[in-house]
């Protein structure tokens, strides 16, 4: 059952906001420290609240930050990375959703937001993220693509994926 959006609450949030959430969802085996970035300071993070609720269901994080293409096939997902030296481009990370709460638009809603955000308020005309490659045709069915090698984090499988904003209206709907 989709949420209405009248039921959700997407605000700004601080990064002690994400960390339960983003250790619960996308490293459950790890300390929460562990799951803190260091350019998290850095950074803009989002919370999606259910009407009513004062902890965070969904969480995702943006940062100004180059767009990487890969050189080289590797393993290692900063081996043979390159920075294009684009400074309108923005990423998102640490996104995660109550498993719970998976497949009810919550996900689509924040990241929306957030891409919106990184458009209007950051001035990007692309936004990437790293995706699990579990979940990459869920961001395909929202306009992102996948670009570069497939490469590991540890166990987890991952591919990059972007989203080109010449191609959606300002206002569009993923």
């Amino acid at each position: 059952m989709v949420l209405d959006s009248s039921s959700l609450i997407i605000l700004p949030i601080t990064v002690d906001q994400t960390l339960p959430l983003r250790q619960e969802v996308l490293w459950p085996s790890l300390p929460i420290e562990k799951v803190k970035l260091p350019e998290d300071s850095n950074g803009w993070h989002f919370g999606a609240f259910l009407d009513g609720t004062e902890e965070a269901v969904a969480v995702i994080s943006i940062f100004r930050e180059p767009v990487a293409t890969y050189l080289t096939k590797s393993n290692d997902h900063n081996a043979g990375t390159k920075q294009l030296l684009d400074t309108s481009t923005a990423r998102f990370r640490k996104f995660a959703c109550k498993a719970t709460l998976q497949g009810r638009g919550i996900g689509t809603q924040l990241l929306q937001h957030a891409l919106n955000f990184a458009r209007t308020e950051l001035g990007a005309k692309t936004v990437w993220c790293d995706a699990r490659t579990a979940t990459s045709q869920w961001y395909e069915k929202r306009g992102l693509t996948p670009f570069g090698d497939r490469f590991f984090k540890g166990p987890v499988e991952y591919v990059r994926m972007r989203i080109d904003f010449d191609a959606f209206p300002i206002d569009g709907k993923i």
